[in-house]
């Protein structure tokens, strides 16, 4: 892995260029950066550079979701060893929301990766990713496997559609009662409207997720675990991550199945998996017979946010995948 110095966390005027920098300058904690298609990207870093420190860049859920969902858990797991590199994908958070949604489709989500990562000067890089993001991420190495070290996967979605929707949905809505779930609908209503103030927004999202949460955590009284904010980001990001890139860039990946140019993909992975989750482990089992190189954990007593649910137990077994060479 390329290791992120101070030299090359200095901004590029032009993408995919690290110029020369003085060693005591610093790129700022967090920023902007503008692709191949004048798209402006929201990063933010955490970690600290220096001698033996590795880059790994961090791939929030959703879609539509936000880096800020995973950041303070992520930042706080491993930014003591490690540089993290998040950023919100097009689409949601303070990145790009386009009107023209052609822009938000899985090959441009690629082409940002690539070119979040050029930006910084990475040459290979260890690619994190949760939920959706693993299917970003797995689709990412596959278009450009000389440009992946390793990737680690939390709670990921299926390498193929399948029946995942259905099975997922069902186990979902299971462990909700009818009066929670038609409370959420009216939530999502207000949080997605078009007339919904910013203030409306940002409170109907944290009772929205108030609620969502709960099927996804072994404990569902377990709210407090997580560091990290589903609602932190700008509303306007969140409005149109939920009502709009969440829908079209899900259905830009179609009927997706990966397993074919994973059996080819010769790219370490570790795949962290709760045994409580509502994505359905015989699908997600199916990362591992599908790649050469490839290990599951499963987690005891977790559901989707096993970093946040069993720290103790997630980050020493990432630590060790992170390490071995």
């Amino acid at each position: 892995m390329t290791r992120l110095s101070l030299a090359s966390l200095a901004a590029c005027c032009a993408l995919g260029l690290v110029r020369p920098a003085p060693v005591a300058a610093q790129q700022p904690e967090q920023g902007y950066i503008t692709m191949s298609d004048s798209a402006r990207i929201f990063y933010k870093i955490a970690g600290h550079p220096g001698k033996g420190i590795d880059t790994l860049i961090a791939i929030h859920g959703g879609p539509g979701m936000d880096l800020e969902s995973i950041y303070n858990d992520w930042s706080q797991g491993l930014g003591r060893r490690h540089v993290i590199i998040f950023y919100d994908q097009r689409g949601g958070g303070k990145s790009e929301l386009p009107t023209d949604t052609s822009r938000l489709i899985a090959a441009r989500q690629i082409e940002d990766l690539d070119e979040v990562r050029r930006h910084f000067g990475l040459t290979k890089v260890t690619l994190l990713a949760h939920s959706y993001g693993p299917l970003l991420a797995a689709s990412y190495a596959i278009a450009h496997p000389d440009a992946v070290k390793k990737m680690v996967f939390f709670g990921p979605v299926p390498p193929r559609r399948g029946d995942f929707f259905t099975r997922y949905g069902h186990n979902i809505t299971s462990r909700l009662d009818s009066s929670q779930l038609a409370t959420m609908s009216h939530l999502d209503s207000e949080m997605t409207s078009d007339t919904s103030s910013d203030a409306t927004v940002r409170h109907a999202c944290k009772d929205y997720w108030a609620l969502g949460l709960r099927p996804r955590l072994a404990s569902p009284g377990g709210l407090g675990v997580l560091r990290s904010d589903l609602c932190a980001t700008d509303p306007q990001g969140i409005r149109y991550g939920m009502s709009v890139a969440n829908r079209v860039i899900m259905s830009s990946y179609g009927d997706w199945d990966l397993r074919p140019q994973l059996r080819t993909l010769d790219v370490p992975l570790l795949v962290v998996h709760g045994q409580q989750e509502t994505i359905p482990m015989d699908l997600v089992e199916e990362w591992v017979t599908s790649m050469p190189n490839a290990r599951l954990v499963k987690v005891p007593n977790a559901a989707h946010f096993t970093y946040a649910e069993q720290p103790a137990l997630v980050w020493p077994v990432v630590e060790r995948f992170l390490a071995q060479r």
